[in-house]
């Protein structure tokens, strides 16, 4: 039985490998394993284009895509999936980092029924590997142990680029980052799917800055961000508690800041406490669906709000209470005011994540692919 197996290679000036790294894909066809090889051109400036043409008019198996501007890896990997028709579906770099070679032994869990996605680890081979940077590889299993957190998944290497996929899960997934930001970004919709999945290792052989390594610490810096935005707001609930902390943190430390330039401007305690809560209030709603529950409500915008102002009207009179209770005690304003601002977290995160913003959160209940 053939089974037909879509690579979609995202390209950005990679004049000087892509047609080598083509070529080693098709060196993996045979007469169980039909190839169909989607090449994106993401906007090369260097001649990469009419190399993946030519590529093209020679090989059947090859086609081209092109985008007018460049929008990044993930953007054409998202072009490539709506394309492909294989049964599974490979990322393939066109800068002869991964060896294609190993895209067969990753197949094998796929055509056996027993798994729905497969990773390629650099960290499972025993064979040899290029040395190269410490901060680097450091930085990626960083990555990958916040996003296990996270996810729940026991991965030794989420930022793998090989990721092989039943192309009916992958064509069912919106990706919505455009570059780097991809790989954390599809690990947590996997998860949220409860898909089978495995790992397998894989050769590596990383290559330098100088030989055209494009990846760098700000697209390290927002894979931080990709995890927490894909994850945050199905993580078990005490990874989320954690992170509602964090923005908990930032709105009390606005709260603090407003509340004490209004007591400079000789507000009274009471109106100082009030209008700053209100002003964090607003900086917590707005960071609560940047980072942890993307509006995942069941109330239409206007009634959502009117729930919203309620939980704050009503936590709010806590913290008034409690300063006012504070300082009337013998405490001094700001001490009131920062004792009141720690003690609501817990009652804030609860009142969010059951009335403003419902989250069931990860768990064995959460359904399967196909369920």
């Amino acid at each position: 039985m053939t089974t037909r197996l879509s690579v979609v290679i995202p390209c950005y000036d990679e004049a000087e490998t892509l047609e080598a790294c083509v070529a080693q894909v098709l060196e993996i066809a045979s007469d169980r394993v039909e190839l169909e090889i989607v090449i994106v051109d993401d906007a090369s400036t260097d001649g990469s284009l009419p190399i993946a043409e030519n590529l093209a008019t020679r090989h059947a198996e090859v086609r081209v895509l092109r985008h007018p501007t460049n929008q990044g890896k993930g953007a054409a990997l998202r072009t490539g999936f709506r394309e492909v028709t294989g049964d599974y579906v490979a990322v393939q770099d066109a800068d002869l980092e991964y060896d294609p070679r190993d895209l067969i032994r990753m197949l094998e869990p796929l055509e056996s029924g027993r798994a729905d996605v497969v990773l390629g680890s650099r960290y499972l081979t025993d064979g040899p590997r290029r040395v190269l940077y410490f901060w680097h590889s450091l930085g990626n299993r960083f990555l990958t142990l916040l996003s296990n957190i996270f996810t729940d998944l026991h991965l030794t290497d989420m930022e793998t680029c090989y990721k092989m996929f039943k192309r009916e899960i992958i064509q069912s997934i919106e990706i919505e980052e455009n570059r780097f930001g991809f790989e954390p970004e599809i690990v947590a919709k996997l998860a949220d799917r409860r898909l089978r999945i495995y790992e397998t290792g894989i050769q590596y052989s990383p290559r330098t800055y100088e030989e055209g390594k494009k990846i760098g610490v700000s697209d390290g810096l927002w894979a931080l961000y990709c995890i927490l935005r894909y994850n945050a707001q199905s993580a078990p609930v005490g990874i989320q508690f954690a992170v509602y902390c964090l923005i908990g943190g930032a709105s009390a430390l606005v709260d603090l800041g407003v509340f004490g330039v209004l007591l400079t401007m000789q507000f009274g305690v009471p109106a100082s406490a009030a209008i700053a809560f209100g002003v964090a209030a607003l900086v917590n709603y707005q960071l609560c669906i940047a980072l942890l529950f993307h509006r995942n409500v069941r109330w239409t915008r206007p009634v959502e709000w009117i729930v919203y102002t309620a939980v704050v009207v009503g936590v709010g009179l806590c913290d008034l209470v409690l300063t006012q209770g504070l300082h009337a005690g013998g405490f001094a304003p700001m001490v009131s005011k920062v004792i009141a601002a720690a003690s609501l977290p817990v009652l804030n995160f609860a009142a969010r994540r059951y009335l403003v913003f419902p989250s069931a959160g990860r768990g064995p209940w959460k359904p399967t692919y196909g369920d």
